[in-house]
């Protein structure tokens, strides 16, 4: 009934939105600066972009400096599958030098996979960059079957095998869990695909570390009310007509209201950017919100299993996290070279929960191990801003270059 609900309201005020763009885009051509019909124009376009989409917006990667050269890039569809697609991003000209194979592993969560294109377009650099690109679950249709845990890692052993031997895996966020099950999973199996390297940033590895307001809420309800109050089935007219999800506007719904005063701020300078003319500071909002108020649904099975096993019983820490009835040992993992990154302040996924994957895999040799922790930045500016730039990339490309 929620997503029924949501989905009437969407039809409903989607033509008032629509015709609020096309009258804001008649009357910018039409105002002067300062004049009422640019004040118009400006309330016309702020009231269009109060609205969630639902389809992933463009990476926009389409060229990276190397070197002194700037090299045209390609977007290349590698591996499609049902949930997730293998995204490379092609350099069109070859390098000096080989570089590096890197698998960018991007969080299924409430927004697509561009959340992470300042990280791929930074990577690009000095690596030959793949992402998951995964797909919104209400376009999938219930023929597909279920996406649990289990088919996360399975997509990621996939997609590293897919790549090929040599290829360094960099887990951003919630898919740490998953990225070092599949790791090990491929170590014990000898794979010889199993990844040079491994990455975690800004994971929860070890949620019982520094427990934050979000553990707190996972732990504040029993698994069976997050699946009562928190999943929905998809209603007509999508492709996943009655698949059971977690819909991206539920999570995102949650994360406006703890700072809705700080969205509701921008919305504002957003309309007086536009009224003073000041198209820089109002594209800046733009592309924020585009990327913010795009929501991506998540398949039920997926969502709950993480809840419990990663937020409520800490399987993987506790040595009972399984994949396909085995259990992962990542102590199996002696090959790869491990990386953790933390952010100070992070009140998402605390100081002390990514490292935690270090006494885990046991069988890495202490030189092959390396953990930094950045001063100064939240969640968010572990993987993205001028620290990611300037502080963090530079240690995580020194640590994959040297496992070449």
């Amino acid at each position: 009934m929620l997503y029924q609900a949501y989905q009437t309201q969407s039809d409903f005020t989607s033509p008032l939105r629509l015709m609020a763009q096309g009258l804001g885009a008649s009357l910018w051509m039409n105002q002067t600066e300062g004049s009422m019909l640019r004040k118009m124009a400006a309330s016309m376009e702020v009231l269009s972009r109060m609205r969630l989409t639902h389809s992933r917006p463009a990476y926009g990667i389409d060229s990276v400096k190397v070197g002194e050269r700037e090299i045209v890039v390609a977007e290349h569809a590698v591996l499609t599958m049902p949930f997730g697609t293998l995204l490379h991003f092609q350099k069109q000209e070859p390098t000096a030098e080989p570089q590096p194979k890197v698998l960018l592993v991007a969080p299924l969560s409430g927004h697509f996979a561009t959340l992470l294109r300042e990280t791929a377009r930074t990577l690009l650099q000095d690596h030959d960059v793949y992402i998951t690109d995964w797909h919104n679950a209400r376009d999938v249709a219930l023929r597909h079957g279920a996406f649990g845990l289990d088919d996360y890692i399975d997509h990621m052993i996939r997609f590293t095998q897919t790549i090929g031997p040599g290829t360094h895996v960099i887990a951003v966020c919630q898919p740490c869990v998953a990225a070092l099950a599949a790791s090990a999973v491929m170590a014990e199996d000898d794979d010889p695909a199993q990844p040079r390297s491994l990455t975690l940033m800004a994971g929860p590895v070890d949620c019982r570390v520094n427990p934050t307001e979000v553990n707190k809420l996972a732990v504040s309800k029993p698994i069976e009310w997050f699946e009562k109050n928190l999943i929905s089935h998809v209603p007509l007219p999508h492709k996943g007509y009655m698949r059971r999800v977690y819909p991206g506007f539920v999570q995102l719904s949650a994360f406006l209201s703890m700072n809705l005063d700080r969205h509701k701020q921008s919305f504002k300078d957003l309309y007086q950017h536009l009224v003073d003319g000041d198209v820089e500071k109002a594209n800046i909002i733009r592309v924020f919100y585009d990327e913010y108020l795009a929501v991506n649904d998540l398949p039920a099975e997926f969502y709950l299993e993480t809840v419990e096993k990663v937020f409520q019983t800490y399987d993987l820490p506790l040595g009972k996290l399984s994949y396909k009835d085995r259990i992962i040992n990542p102590a199996a993992i002696r090959r790869t070279a491990l990386m953790t990154v933390e952010g100070e302040r992070d009140d998402i996924c605390a100081v002390g929960q990514t490292v935690a994957a270090q006494d885990l895999c046991t069988s890495v040799r202490p030189y092959k191990k390396t953990h930094h922790v950045q001063t100064g930045v939240g969640h968010y500016g572990v993987f993205s801003g001028r620290r990611w730039n300037q502080q963090i990339y530079p240690r995580v490309r020194d640590m994959i270059h040297a496992s070449e």
